[in-house]
């Protein structure tokens, strides 16, 4: 009988993504969603990969009630949790919100898991734990510093929450992935990156603005110190970080974790510059992008990329797809959202 796997948040972006991943992979996916970031009809592209229709309820993590009548109604092998509000800029303006919904869901959570004999969650983190690094690239034994922004801040408190649940004695174990930069789409171009509203991710932004729908993207500064001024990032493809979480919940499941939390770093190992990145829509789309160079956005750290060994040697995942063909992905996507007339 398949294994039966909760993921919160699955119909957003990453959470799309390895809905698709795990059903490939013979697992049965219950998708939970407030759809506050995201869309229903994402169902019928992951329908349309996979042969397969997750089961879907439209719900909020923060609602307890509304949690423990679904897990009466289901027995979960395993949790997925990437179900969080998740934009530095307006965690910043609304900190409140952020702490809100992003620590009562994980608690709500965890205090159902021992009850329904939930093995185990892997756990949606960022590399903002690590604030602005001493040194790239960053393994997991680089010191969390002080969080730049609220967002950053509740990765942080929930990494905490979870180490001190299963220390407490709790019978649950846990994988805390650290993502850098997710970009791109699937290459069926079915589903992808759709933010409600203004996209307060830089690719999304990058594509609106090459179709037309933005009228120009804003580059937040071109003094740091790097070599074009620009922030730097590790750019990960989000078919390859949704594989990841297959790897995650596997090792879970049989048994293969020596501790019960164990922390992974999950990005390309390679740094590449916000301009570097442009240069390379223009390059794939073959269209100029309408940029400015605006002043520097609170929050921003100046250059961080990952050191993946560990998850390359214990997880046995490594990321595939090249950031060209990435970026191709996702002006594919955004193109096929103009044929389909969504934007």
């Amino acid at each position: 009988m398949a294994k039966k796997i909760l993921v919160t948040g699955g119909t957003g972006y990453i959470g799309s993504h390895t809905v698709v991943e795990l059903q490939q992979a013979g697992y049965e996916v219950v998708i939970i969603d407030n759809l506050s970031n995201s869309n229903a009809d994402v169902l019928e592209g992951i329908t349309r990969i996979t042969g397969k229709r997750p089961l879907f309820d439209k719900l909020d993590c923060k609602d307890m009630d509304a949690l423990k009548a679904l897990f009466r109604k289901h027995h979960f092998d395993g949790i997925i949790h990437f179900a969080a509000s998740k934009a530095v800029g307006e965690s910043v303006q609304k900190p409140l919100l952020y702490y809100r919904n992003n620590l009562v869901s994980l608690i709500n959570l965890l205090e159902l898991m021992p009850e329904h004999n939930v093995k185990g969650m892997v756990f949606s983190s960022s590399c903002t734990v690590y604030g602005e690094p001493d040194s790239n690239p960053i393994d997991e034994n680089a010191p969390i510093k002080p969080a730049a922004s609220p967002y950053g801040n509740t990765k942080q408190i929930n990494e905490e929450i979870i180490r001190d649940f299963i220390h407490s004695g709790a019978p649950v174990m846990s994988i805390i992935l650290r993502y850098f930069n997710p970009i791109g789409a699937h290459p069926s171009a079915e589903i992808g990156e759709l933010p409600l509203g203004v996209p307060q991710n830089l690719v999304p932004y990058i594509t609106q603005t090459g179709i037309g729908i933005r009228e120009q993207l804003s580059v937040f500064g071109n003094d740091y110190n790097t070599p074009d001024g620009s922030c730097i990032r590790d750019f990960i493809n989000v078919v390859d970080l949704a594989k990841a979480h297959v790897k995650a919940i596997e090792r879970m499941l049989n048994n293969q974790s020596d501790e019960p939390v164990e922390i992974f770093n999950l990005g390309t190992g390679t740094g590449l510059s916000v301009l570097e990145l442009i240069a390379l829509f223009e390059k794939v789309s073959g269209k100029p992008l309408n940029y400015k160079i605006v002043g520097r956005r609170e929050g921003d750290i100046e250059q961080i990329w990952a050191n993946p060994g560990k998850a390359n040697k214990v997880l046995g995942w490594k990321a595939e797809i090249s950031v060209e063909d990435t970026m191709a992905s996702a002006w594919k996507w955004q193109l096929r959202l103009r044929e389909k007339g969504v934007m």
